[in-house]
């Protein structure tokens, strides 16, 4: 059976949840849910299971915190024998608009940390789906804006965008990273 890692980007605690940095637990979460799934404590990260038309995906949200991302994805890319090529991380992105989402075959860490650990450890060949946070902070202001939480306005223009992922997610186990881009990149776009 062919096997597949959906790795969202975020911190582990109830203080995180709902920071613009956890926007890919967010996602990962929502595709649980859709597929009615539970995420157990498991090394290195929350790790939830489920099967698409024959082919597995492992959805895994590091616990290792944001700046050690790479140690968990590493880690279960290994114990479950998953191909780089069936890696899809999914992060939070000050560069795109708040709600715009942009999806890459794979590229440099765009000085995103998470991104920046898991390329240390693997390279930088493996697909990614950054979620647009905006970047409406004061200069200096980035760590606070990335740590902050979203705003029920905030939630309106992002939630389209994370019901998309889950369809992402979908698309790129069934017919790869190419046609997966090929479909939604243009409905990123804000």
């Amino acid at each position: 059976m062919d096997k597949f890692l959906i790795c969202g980007l975020g911190n582990p605690g109830d203080e995180y949840q709902g920071t613009r940095h956890n926007t890919g637990f967010m996602v990962l979460d929502a595709f649980a849910k859709a597929s009615n799934i539970v995420f157990e404590d498991k090394r290195y990260g929350f790790i939830a299971e489920t099967t698409l038309k024959g082919r597995k995906i492992i959805l895994l949200k590091p616990t290792t915190f944001m700046n050690l991302s790479g140690n968990a994805v590493r880690y279960w890319m290994g114990k479950e024998n998953i191909d780089q090529k069936r890696l899809l991380v999914v992060c939070d992105d000050v560069a795109l608009p708040l709600g715009a989402f942009r999806l890459k075959a794979s590229g440099s860490n765009g000085g995103h940390n998470g991104l920046g650990h898991i390329q240390q450890l693997i390279g930088q060949d493996y697909a990614r789906l950054r979620m647009g946070i905006g970047n409406d902070y004061p200069r200096g202001g980035q760590i606070d804006w990335v740590l902050g939480h979203y705003s029920e306005e905030d939630m309106k223009t992002l939630q389209p965008s994370i019901d998309t992922a889950v369809e992402i997610f979908k698309s790129f186990v069934l017919t790869g990273i190419d046609a997966t881009m090929n479909q939604y990149n243009k409905l990123g776009k804000k």
